[in-house]
């Protein structure tokens, strides 16, 4: 479903204050009155932020929210004061998805798209908590990864992925006081965090953006605080009638459609002998499990195709018995999968796919031969990506605690601006349609790409989309949705908008 789940993904690995609303009062933390805020420096791995000139900050919040007076933990803040006093108009949170991923930094990185906007909000950045710096949890030491062998088969490698999400669900719940914390990582709980952090910096509303999970996250907000949220644009977002394991397998037909004939077919060959003998290159072997998860990767972005031929054409080659110097892309990624932060943002993922009732992160099958049967069934029609959505894909089938709360049920009428890309593969459009439905105070802005995220894609490298940035500042800034749901047309045939 999202971007930093999907890269760990591959590797194997009665409503508790239903309303949310209650546990808050106006101008103080759940529970209390509001503590000062306390505004420093940001610690020294925040180097942009600190070169920004940003501040940083630590808000005390409830473990447990059904226990406002108990232990409490620390999420960490940063702020970008807004630059024309005159015409502030609050805060300004956003989240970049995963679910797992950190935010301290994420306002920062979206100041360039957001032009004089920036300049009317102080933008708020925080880490989800028990990620980045708010009371961060880790797990037992991993085992070192046993290289595949020279000769494996599908089954052997599901076997192997079963076995490491058994151990990853082991080693976390084992570890420090985890098994006490990690009841507390849910979606709603972090929207319980937003709304506290917007508690203690005295602001009667908050505004928003967040992408993938973080629009899944906002949607979340909007049900739990409606009266607190103020211009919410959520970005890339999926179907509230499914699980995240739902979701995962939603995912593989729109990522097989995305393939050429020819390109689909070489795939096939190159799976075909991946799934019994991993392609050596540059000192490691790749078994198929690795080479699905580097294929989906690449295929989200339509601008990623040349990399994905050439990654497909270096693998092929090196299948071959060529001795191949990685391109670029297939050399990142083979860097990503071999540094320790693999480790780090499947923790992160693991924690709330595991903590939801359902959705947007939770909802997991028990048994593990239910992958196997969906993954089995799903070759026939989805053979490149269909092994891969339908895998053992979260430690959540072994998890020792089950969720406090359900998935959130969302119908309401707060004012959202929606944003979708018409060919995302990895949350398809047909989601956020049906969250469009649901929203009933939401416009739904649709571009014609394949993309995962629609917003500032011009700061990531991407082609922007102009009039999705442009519709997006207005409303940050004026506070007028679209009349009516529109569509941006693709950026490399014609601008503009149609309703």
């Amino acid at each position: 479903m999202r971007i930093a789940s999907a890269v760990t993904a591959g590797l194997g690995l009665a409503g508790l204050l239903a309303s949310g609303v209650a546990s808050a009062a106006p101008h103080g933390t759940p529970g209390g009155p509001r503590a000062a805020v306390k505004w420093g420096a940001c610690s020294a791995a925040q180097k942009e932020l600190n070169e920004a000139g940003a501040q940083c900050a630590k808000v005390a919040v409830p473990l447990d929210y059904s226990d406002p007076g108990g232990r409490t933990i620390d999420l960490a803040i940063s702020r970008i004061k807004a630059k024309s006093p005159g015409q502030r108009r609050g805060i300004l949170l956003s989240n970049p998805g995963g679910p797992g991923g950190s935010g301290l930094a994420t306002t920062l990185s979206l100041r360039p798209t957001l032009k004089d906007v920036a300049d009317r909000y102080d933008l708020i950045g925080f880490d989800p908590r028990f990620l980045g710096e708010s009371t961060p949890l880790t797990c037992g030491t991993a085992p070192r990864p046993t290289p595949p062998a020279e000769h494996t088969t599908p089954r052997k490698d599901f076997d192997a992925s079963v076995r490491a999400a058994r151990d990853t669900a082991r080693r976390c719940q084992e570890h420090g006081d985890n098994a006490a914390l990690l009841p507390h990582a849910s979606t709603r709980n972090v929207a319980r965090d937003m709304d506290a952090i917007r508690a203690a910096l005295g602001e009667r509303k908050m505004s928003y953006y967040g992408i993938s999970y973080g629009a899944d996250l906002g949607a979340v907000f909007t049900q739990m605080f409606p009266r607190r949220a103020d211009r919410i644009v959520i970005d890339s977002s999926t179907d509230p009638a499914a699980t995240q394991y739902e979701l995962f397998q939603q995912s593989g037909a729109p990522a097989e459609a995305a393939l050429s004939p020819g390109m689909r077919a070489d795939m096939e060959k190159l799976l075909a002998r991946a799934e019994r003998r991993p392609i050596p290159i540059a000192g490691q072997r790749l078994d198929a499990k690795l080479v699905r998860v580097m294929f989906k990767q690449l295929v989200q972005h339509e601008e990623n195709d040349e990399q994905l031929a050439g990654m497909v054409s270096d693998l092929t080659r090196a299948a071959a018995g060529e001795e191949v110097e990685p391109g670029p892309a297939l050399a990142a990624m083979l860097a990503f999968l071999n540094s320790p932060e693999v480790e780090n943002s499947m923790l992160g993922g693991a924690m709330f796919m595991c903590g939801d009732g359902g959705w947007p992160a939770g909802g997991w099958p028990k048994d593990p031969e239910t992958y196997w049967k969906n993954i089995q069934r799903s070759r026939t029609d989805q053979p490149v990506f269909g092994p891969y959505v339908n895998s053992m894909i979260a430690p959540c089938a072994f998890w020792d605690s089950e969720p406090r709360e359900p998935g959130t049920r969302i119908g309401n009428k707060v004012p959202v601006l929606m944003l979708q890309a018409r060919l995302d593969n990895n949350v398809p459009y047909e989601g956020a349609v049906a969250l469009h439905r649901k929203l009933k105070g939401s416009r739904l802005l649709t571009a014609d790409i394949r993309s995962h995220g629609v917003y500032g894609r011009g700061e990531g490298g991407l082609t922007p989309v102009p009039c999705a940035d442009r519709t997006v500042n207005d409303y940050l800034r004026d506070g007028k949705l679209p009349a009516a749901d529109l569509t941006c047309a693709h950026p490399g045939k014609k601008t503009g908008a149609r309703r």
